[in-house]
């Protein structure tokens, strides 16, 4: 995985673009479609990251609003 990782990180988008310059030589149409797909797709990703991450800010908020008030109020055990 140490290989492997940096090797997709630089030749996963240097294959879509050289990809989408084949479609232009091609066929016009085509790498038009080809854009448009992977626009969306990538919106797609975005919008997933951006839920995700404020989803955790809210969570770690809520945490730290928890450990907040039982810092402030004295704990109250029953005894059995």
């Amino acid at each position: 995985m140490r290989i492997a990782k940096p090797m997709l990180l630089i030749t996963t988008p240097i294959g879509v673009v050289l990809g989408i310059h084949e479609a232009f030589r091609l066929a016009g149409g085509l790498a038009f479609l080809m854009i448009a797909l992977v626009l969306m797709i990538s919106a797609a990703f975005g919008m997933l990251v951006m839920t995700i991450r404020k989803e955790e800010a809210q969570l770690r908020a809520a945490a730290a609003t928890a450990e907040g008030s039982d810092a402030q109020q004295p704990e109250s055990r029953e005894l059995p």
